[in-house]
């Protein structure tokens, strides 16, 4: 015992006696011992002091100790016992964790890592001797270096982002730890390499051409793919850092062929899962498999990206493997409604990925399309939120610039299509969710029916031919336009219910005059809408629904094609304006931007909800809102109380005067533009014709070239044939030869004659050809000419556009200030009883002159006359 004593006090000092040393005293006597002492074993069992004293007074070791473990770290490299001592200590010091032992420590706050790692990183070559020390092979020194790395990513990861990314060969060194045999170094710097490649795009680059894609899917194949351990969920969440977010990553994982390596991966073992069910660490590998799939064409990434992606994946049958999963029993809630998205967004807006989906045919007696059992799911109110949200999204990306599919979808609510009703459809499941007691499967309902009609004008149109039996029996069926008002009109339908169904009208209406020629005539439709804009409810949810029904009628007058008696534009206008008021109506309006379901739904397409009660506003009804909304204000706030234009109102005979001139340029800049365009079109019609023509010619100039190079061939073969015949020939045979010889002459006369012709020919077609030219190069520089007029023309008109607007701006807010000061405003009947024909006079006569009266009168007009 007396030896052991001596030994401690040969490594702390010896003490008063009768007085133990307090902990701030003894730290401070084992640094002095690592700092100062010169035999390397007493600063080797300082540090080992040092590190089993760092759990427990953390304050106390880094505050004294750090600059002496630094100082060990730079100087003691040599031995790998001391080195790993230190590294050791340091990464107690920065720990973000609380440790047991210093639990009863009050001093310790909560973020004492955070400061300590502060401090440690605020000089850099501290990062970069760390860094060092990875190339050091030894066990404990290597992974204490990682462990350490790891920590200090984990309280500034800007920081140290930033300096290993200045580090010479920083990244190269951390992705050579993936090649190291022993598992314990490997599984460390995955965690590392987890850390470093959050939210910095450059990192995530550097490791990716660090050859990451190929190391991780090697060690994701040793571990067994998704039947394997922890280790295979960090690499995929590693692959996730690497891709989310980074189209560039993106890219070179689908140039690279890594989605043929990730296809295999989802070829799970069937008949053992279903018996045993999914371990909770292959639920965790398969989920993140999924979001890996997900990150590649998410609707956020570049259209580019995301359209090669789901070719690559159609065409290494992942989303076949995909369907498998869908259709599979056994498989986990939380999977299920992953592999939904999933397969939605490797289908949305391609269309042969859409229609493979609608080919899927689910494992059930009889036999139905996965479609139609995801919506049996979707109407089902024991289902979960999470997969009824999700079947919904996979609906609305199988139908996303799918005209087919929409088509497909309303055809069987047709009449046409009713006869076969033993087989589920569609449109029979949709109808069925839109008019159930369950206000959330009405609002999932009406959400789906709705996206059948975005961007489908014709479908809008044929919608309006379905047909509804009524229960009570001798009625006339009632159409679904109808039916879907009179349920919005009942005061039993729930406000979530409200809420989808004017989002369907809405999205019906815009942009089809039929529909809103349609929702015109049903009764009691305006009259519920105004009372509902006119009520003065407090609730949030109340004020939402008072908006939407804002923007339900100014869609009606929006596109309004003024051919219903009592219901055109001008008539909801008055009703507004009287019964509303616009001012009132327009608040109500904006109340629709103003909630916070409009912020939640516009983010991104995929609705996410934690409960029910959220679901309120779907993404494509914000993106039609959004780009409406500003044209319904426009032309509700257009109209006055007498149904007068307040754009048409001349408020003096200066103004009006000024007026009248903008209007007389423009309407001359119209007919300028207008002939332009028509000579435009003659332009491009003779140039069309003569490149048909120049073409014709010059064809025919080949054939003609061609020919007569043939002929000239073939004469002088038959010269040379005649000359050798005629010298080889004996005198005895002159007179028999004779009748050949002239035949051939006769026969090479006629060819030479023809070729003459020929000749002839393509000297003149050659001249023809020539003079096409010439008047093609005039007419399109003609043409030109034309068109850069035209643009001139339309850049004047739309700045005299303009200063219109500008000028009738403040003439009604110099009315309004006149009234406001209690001057004598005319009135408009007035001032043109009066100076109806003086104005046009003096504009007819002397337009600068009515321009100087305006200057006089008015300086603002002043400078809108300059600028004329």
């Amino acid at each position: 015992m007396d030896f052991l004593k001596s030994g401690f006090k040969t490594v702390l000092g010896a003490t008063e006696p009768g007085q133990p040393p307090s902990a701030a005293e003894t730290v401070e006597k084992l640094v002095d011992r690592a700092s100062s002492s010169t035999l390397l074993e007493d600063r080797r069992d300082a540090c080992r002091a040092l590190k089993a004293l760092s759990r427990k007074y953390r304050i106390e070791v880094g505050a004294q100790g750090m600059p002496a473990l630094i100082q060990v770290l730079q100087n003691d490299c040599q031995d790998c016992e001391i080195i790993s001592y230190a590294l050791d200590t340091l990464c107690n010091i920065v720990a973000t964790e609380e440790f047991d032992e210093e639990a009863d420590n009050p001093t310790v706050s909560v973020n004492v890592g955070e400061q300590f790692t502060e401090m440690f990183i605020k000089n850099p070559e501290h990062v970069s001797c760390v860094m060092n020390y990875l190339e050091e092979y030894d066990f404990r020194v290597r992974r204490a270096a990682i462990q350490l790395l790891t920590t200090l990513i984990q309280n500034k990861t800007r920081d140290l982002q930033e300096h290993i990314l200045v580090s010479p060969m920083g990244v190269s060194k951390l992705m050579d730890l993936l090649s190291d045999s022993r598992e314990v170094i490997r599984n460390d710097a995955l965690l590392l390499l987890i850390q470093l490649t959050k939210g910095n795009s450059n990192i995530q680059k550097i490791v990716a051409f660090e050859n990451a894609f190929d190391k991780i899917f090697d060690i994701i194949r040793d571990e067994g793919c998704a039947d394997g351990g922890i280790v295979v969920e960090d690499c995929l969440i590693l692959l996730l850092n690497l891709l989310k977010n980074n189209s560039s990553n993106q890219q070179f994982f689908k140039e690279g062929s890594y989605i043929q390596r990730l296809a295999p991966m989802f070829e799970l073992s069937g008949r053992e899962g279903e018996e045993q069910g999914w371990a909770p660490q292959k639920m965790s590998n398969v989920h993140c498999m999924l979001q890996v799939v997900r990150s590649l064409v998410t609707p956020s990434n570049q259209q580019q990206v995301v359209s090669s992606c789901q070719k690559a994946m159609k065409q290494s049958k992942l989303l076949e493997a995909l369907c498998e999963i869908l259709m599979g029993s056994g498989v986990p809630a939380d999977i299920l409604t992953e592999t939904i998205n999933a397969v939605a967004e490797v289908a949305r807006g391609d269309p042969d990925n859409q229609e493979l989906l609608s080919k899927v045919m689910a494992p059930s007696t009889p036999p139905r399309p996965v479609i139609v059992v995801l919506l049996m799911s979707m109407i089902n109110e024991k289902q979960m939120l999470a997969l009824r949200c999700s079947v919904l999204y996979s609906f609305q990306c199988y139908l996303y610039r799918n005209p087919a599919g929409q088509q497909a979808v309303v055809s069987t609510l047709l009449p046409s299509s009713a006869a076969d009703v033993s087989n589920l459809s569609t449109g029979q499941l949709l109808c069925t969710g839109l008019f159930s007691t369950d206000s959330l499967a009405n609002w999932f309902s009406a959400v789906a029916l709705m996206h059948t009609l975005v961007d489908n004008t014709s479908q809008k149109e044929e919608l309006l031919r379905v047909l509804l039996a009524t229960s009570a029996g001798g009625h006339k069926p009632i159409t679904l336009l109808e039916q879907c008002t009179n349920l919005l009109q009942q005061e039993s339908y729930k406000l979530q219910s409200k809420v989808g169904l004017l989002m369907l009208l809405s999205m019906w209406v815009a942009h089809c005059p039929t529909a809103v020629k349609t929702l015109l005539q049903t009764q009691g439709t305006m009259g519920y809408l105004t009372a509902q804009i006119s009520g003065n409810e407090h609730d949030e949810n109340e004020y939402l629904v008072q908006g939407l029904c804002a923007f339900l009628m100014g869609l009606c007058i929006q596109f309004n094609d003024n051919s219903l008696a009592g219901q055109k534009r001008d008539d909801i206008c008055q009703l507004i304006i009287k019964r509303i008021g616009q001012e009132n109506f327009c608040n109500k309006l904006n109340e629709v931007s103003r909630h916070e379901a409009y912020s939640r739904a516009c983010k991104q397409p995929q609705i996410r909800a934690k409960s029910a009660i959220e679901l309120l506003l779907d993404y494509e009804y914000c993106k039609l809102f959004k780009g409406l909304e500003a044209l319904v204000v426009k032309m509700v706030t257009g109209f006055d109380v007498n149904g007068i234009e307040l754009t048409e109102l001349t408020l003096s005979s200066e103004a009006s005067a000024l007026v009248a001139q903008y209007k007389g340029i423009i309407r001359g800049l119209d007919t300028q533009i207008t002939t332009l365009q028509e000579t435009v079109k003659q332009l491009e019609s003779k140039n069309t014709e003569q490149e048909k023509k120049l073409t014709e010619l010059q064809s025919l100039n080949h054939q003609l070239t061609d020919q007569n190079t043939l002929l000239k061939a073939q004469l002088g073969a038959r010269k040379n044939n005649d000359s050798t015949s005629t010298n080889s020939s004996t005198p005895n045979n002159d007179n028999n030869s004779s009748p050949t010889n002239h035949a051939t002459l006769e026969a090479l006369n006629a060819a030479q004659f023809q070729t003459n012709l020929y000749y002839t020919e393509n000297l003149r077609l050659q001249q023809e050809l020539e003079n096409l030219r010439k008047r093609l190069q005039e007419t399109t520089a003609t043409a030109n000419t034309a068109n850069e007029n035209y643009r001139k023309l339309q850049k004047d008109q739309e700045d005299l556009l303009e200063l219109l607007t500008d000028q009738e701006n403040k003439i009604q807010r110099y009315e309004q200030q006149m009234r406001a000061a209690g001057l004598p405003v005319e009135d408009e009947e007035e001032a043109e009883n009066e100076d109806n024909s003086n104005s046009d006079e003096n504009i007819i006569s002397n337009p600068s002159s009515s321009l100087t009266n305006s200057i006089e009168n008015s300086s603002p007009q002043h400078a809108i006359t300059q600028n004329i």
